[in-house]
């Protein structure tokens, strides 16, 4: 039987009973039998017998003319950072490796009332802290396009998930670059969506003014429909949009498309440049214009960027003691032991090099020369964004400089780890939404994904572009 590659395509068929959620389950399950011992994108799985009873209850149910959502029983897999009541929540760290939460993340009880099936819980850099999946406490993701390489971070499992056709969709996080940089190497479509479009309750915190839960799937309109299940306002989360404010309004006449000259530079790899090219080429056959614009401040963004979310990382880890939960060493004789000994096998390299930098760059006599300098390049940043936009109505970039590099390749050399969110943190560091479309492959058969990038609260026209160039590249666009 061929079963459906995208949830648009799998829904059409469960509705005209061509196909059952219980067929769509064993058909996922092989799949990840097949495939998961050398990909690894899952720490943890569901139940699946459970999972067969949900299916069962949903299959049941629409046989007997039963009205259901439109994606009952649509597979998905969930980052390990997200709240599933009951389930393991590690955030890909020693520390809280046999953790469940008591509750779900809002967006997971709008995915549930949505009727979608969870079937595991993705890999992920600890905390968000990394570029590859490497990072994970557990064992590192590989790409299911290289098994060599890596899937990007920190969303890796969940890009990898989609990309090895264990489900259509899943859920990612991006802080500064963790939907968009995993999609941009698997070779998927993902979205960041605007700050608050997506409410952040039962999310474990990374740096929480720029946190944002995104969708991972195989095609545009999959991503535009997973985003519409999950976006909206939530009284759980203060920072949420209220829905009036989450739309911009779109232009009448032809769009007109932006690309940074600082994203442009020598340093980026040749046949990512040559996509770009490619892709602003298909826009202006669209009829769209198409021209240059700046953003002047681009070279400050990594800085600023690593200063602020490391102070945030490090004031949201100090949580993590021992004492409420998580894990808390037997031996330890003292309050203060306990704090010292939890920590220091609770949090991997990567972690305690975050904490140590927002502590250093927040304390007393440095705060005014670090952070508050970084928090000050922010709005700087967020200006250029503002300004550009007043231009023109979607600037399109890379998201790497490179394709998926080999695993091990930069795990030891955190500055040039660091370097790989070059293009993506300029975009979280402003709040504005950005989605991901896989245009093209490198001369090693590697995928090359550039972003789309729009003004607050304009997903819808991010994704109409987006869609349009798909349609494009495909020849035949999106079911």
């Amino acid at each position: 039987m061929d079963f459906p590659a995208n949830a648009i395509m799998m829904s059409e068929a469960l509705r005209n009973k061509e196909i059952s959620s219980s067929e769509i389950l064993l058909n996922a399950f092989a799949t990840i039998d097949h495939s998961e011992a050398n990909v690894h994108a899952f720490i943890s799985t569901v139940d699946r017998d459970d999972l067969m009873r949900q299916a069962g209850d949903i299959d049941k149910k629409r046989a007997n003319g039963l009205a259901l959502p439109p994606f009952a029983g649509v597979p998905i897999a969930i980052k390990d950072n997200i709240a599933v009541a009951g389930e393991r929540l590690t955030c890909g760290s020693r520390i809280l490796e046999n953790y469940q939460p008591p509750y779900s993340a809002t967006a997971v009880e709008r995915v549930r009332d949505a009727g979608l099936l969870i079937i595991g819980k993705t890999n992920m850099d600890e905390f968000g802290f990394g570029s590859t999946t490497e990072n994970s406490a557990f064992f590192p993701t590989h790409n299911p396009r290289s098994l060599g390489r890596v899937p990007g971070g920190t969303s890796g499992g969940s890009a990898a998930a989609v990309a090895a056709g264990y489900v259509p969709w899943a859920l990612g996080t991006d802080t500064g670059g963790s939907v968009r940089q995993p999609a941009a190497l698997c070779g998927v479509v993902g979205i960041r969506p605007t700050y608050g479009r997506v409410s952040r309750y039962g999310l474990v915190a990374f740096a929480s003014s720029m946190d944002q839960i995104g969708p991972l799937a195989r095609s545009v309109n999959d991503t535009r429909a997973l985003l519409g299940i999950i976006a909206g306002r939530d009284p759980c989360d203060s920072t949420s949009l209220p829905d009036v404010f989450t739309t911009s309004p779109r232009p009448s006449r032809p769009l007109r498309i932006g690309i940074p000259r600082e994203y442009t530079s020598n340093g980026t790899q040749p046949e990512i440049l040559d996509a770009v090219a490619t892709v602003a080429s298909l826009a202006t056959q669209l009829g769209w214009d198409v021209c240059d614009v700046s953003l002047p401040n681009t070279d400050y963004a990594l800085s600023a960027y690593y200063i602020i979310s490391s102070v945030e990382a490090a004031s949201n880890l100090a949580r993590y003691d021992g004492v409420k939960y998580g894990y808390s060493d037997p031996a330890a004789a003292t309050w203060e032991d306990l704090v010292v000994r939890s920590r220091t096998y609770g949090f991997g390299a990567e972690a305690k090099r975050r904490i140590i930098l927002g502590t250093y760059v927040s304390s007393a006599g440095y705060a005014d020369k670090f952070y508050i300098k970084a928090s000050q390049a922010r709005e700087v940043i967020t200006g250029d964004f503002h300004a550009a936009f007043n231009d023109v109505d979607l600037l399109l970039s890379p998201v790497s400089p490179t394709t998926a590099w080999e695993i091990g390749e930069r795990i030891d050399d955190p500055i040039r780890m660091y370097l790989s969110d070059v293009f993506s943190v300029p975009v979280a560091l402003a709040g504005v939404p950005a989605a991901v479309l896989p245009v093209a492959s490198d001369e090693a058969g590697l995928p090359i994904g550039l972003q789309l990038a729009g003004t607050h609260g304009s997903e819808d026209l991010v994704l109409d572009a987006a869609a349009a160039l798909e349609k494009k590249l495909t020849g035949t666009g999106p079911e």
